[in-house]
């Protein structure tokens, strides 16, 4: 299972992520960035973001 935590990307925000892939993982947590931070996630965001997933 792989795990994002929301702070680990730089927000105030006790959300995590979870899901089976790194790509779904990045799917969700760029829908929460947009509904939640009204953040739309770049490739090149997003590419960033992965690394933080453990």
């Amino acid at each position: 299972m792989k795990t994002l935590h929301c702070s680990d990307a730089g927000f105030t925000c006790d959300a995590v992520v979870t899901a089976a892939t790194t790509e779904e993982v990045l799917q969700q947590a760029a829908t929460h960035a947009l509904a939640v931070h009204g953040v739309t996630v770049t490739q090149e965001m997003a590419t960033q973001i992965a690394t933080l997933i453990k």
